[in-house]
């Protein structure tokens, strides 16, 4: 078994063999370089755990060439070393490493906890699926369950700060998916433990008045795209935020004026049929220039690439011409309650409350129980009848 000083020079001469063979280093025990019968080289630590009744084990620092040279691949087999005096076995460690890397790492946990304990105990498991891809999985992305710490998760609560229902799911869910990972042996300990939930949420009641929806819609002229229309958007259509926001064209269908929203993409994960009034017809020919509409894209993007995100910004300066119209005062209000104030002008409309249940896709009231199971009438007829009706109303909007 041959051994050098390994350096470059004579890294560069070893040949290739009949059979894969190892040059060792004559001064740091265990370091060598492998040579497989096709000339691959690459660096390598021998070493043993224990006495010499233990086995040795062999971990590979990696191939030659940048950023394994012999001298880093030194630096590293002594450091390797060092791991080794104090009891750490770098094979083991490497391997919890990869471990916690791919196994463990957060996106790709997201979907184990979603298929094995999701889909299995909560009814309704893709509300909470939902919720982690769309908030937690951007922030925390791959990094490994071990390394999460409380600063990382407040990013999360930045992101919902504003949007009291979600931040409190959001901590729901999180906190079931890190205790379930505990319970496994995965984690030692949650990150979220001893961190207090988000208050519940007040009840809100909150609807737009005639004034209001005048002052609104103004400001939505004074927005750039994509904010203005998306706006006018969710006042037309009732429909959440987040659905609203990631709209496809390929979602839309202008000749049955229909907008098909995905279970992958709804809150609740039921899909809905939105049918789409005339005034909403004309926003989007204005957002596709014409009625030939692009087959695929964002509706509402600054990127081209990703949804419109950043609402707060837009809101304010709604909030300042709605506060300029209004003489300087203005009632504060949330971009939630606009679905609110569309199901509340249904209602005024005499809309059956069971056809504004299914406009908004609310999962409650008839629409749930044994209701729920036996009733299977979608109500796209009267659904369209209702969305058409309400569409003339915002297009008459006149200051009393």
């Amino acid at each position: 078994m041959p051994t050098a000083r390994i350096t470059k020079q004579v890294v560069d001469r070893i040949e290739p063999g009949a059979k894969e063979t190892f040059t060792w280093d004559d001064v740091l025990r265990g370091f060598g370089v492998r040579t497989t019968t096709s000339g691959a080289k690459s660096y390598v630590l021998q070493y043993r755990m224990g006495g010499r009744e233990a086995s040795s084990r062999r971990y590979t620092i990696g191939k030659h060439g940048s950023p394994w040279t012999p001298l880093t691949a030194r630096k590293e087999a002594e450091r390797l070393w060092l791991m080794i005096k104090q009891g750490v076995d770098p094979v083991q460690a490497e391997h919890e490493r990869r471990r916690q890397a791919i196994d463990l790492g957060f996106e790709s946990y997201v979907e184990l906890f979603v298929d094995l304990y999701l889909k299995k105990r909560w009814k309704q498991w893709p509300l909470g699926a939902g919720i982690l891809k769309r908030e937690a999985v951007p922030v925390l992305k791959r990094k490994p369950l071990p390394a999460i710490q409380r600063s990382d998760l407040s990013l999360i609560w930045d992101r919902t700060h504003d949007r009291p229902a979600i931040a409190r799911l959001t901590h729901a869910t999180l906190r079931k998916l890190f205790r379930w990972a505990v319970s496994r042996g995965d984690l030692d300990r949650s990150p979220l433990e001893g961190v207090e939930a988000p208050p519940p949420v007040a009840a809100r009641d909150r609807v737009l008045s005639h004034e209001e929806l005048v002052h609104l819609w103004r400001g939505c002229e004074e927005l750039s795209y994509p904010f203005g229309s998306l706006f006018r958007f969710l006042l037309l259509t009732g429909q959440r935020r987040e659905e609203v926001a990631a709209l496809d064209w390929r979602e839309l269908d202008r000749a049955a004026a229909l907008w098909t929203l995905p279970a992958a993409r709804s809150k609740n994960g039921k899909p809905n049929l939105v049918p789409l009034s005339a005034l909403a017809i004309g926003e989007l020919d204005e957002l596709g220039a014409g009625d030939s509409w692009p087959k695929s894209g964002f509706v509402f993007s600054t990127t081209g690439a990703t949804p419109v995100s950043g609402f707060s910004k837009a809101k304010r300066r709604i909030d300042e011409v709605m506060a300029y119209d209004a003489g300087g005062q203005a009632e504060p209000w949330r971009i939630h309650d606009l679905r609110r104030t569309v199901a509340t002008g249904l209602q005024r409309l005499g809309v059956r409350f069971e056809v504004t249940e299914a406009v908004l896709n609310h999962v409650g009231g008839s629409r749930s129980g044994v209701a729920g199971v036996y009733q299977r009438h979608d109500w796209l007829v009267e659904k369209a009848d209702a969305l058409n009706a309400w569409g003339e109303v915002i297009k008459n909007l006149e200051v009393s």
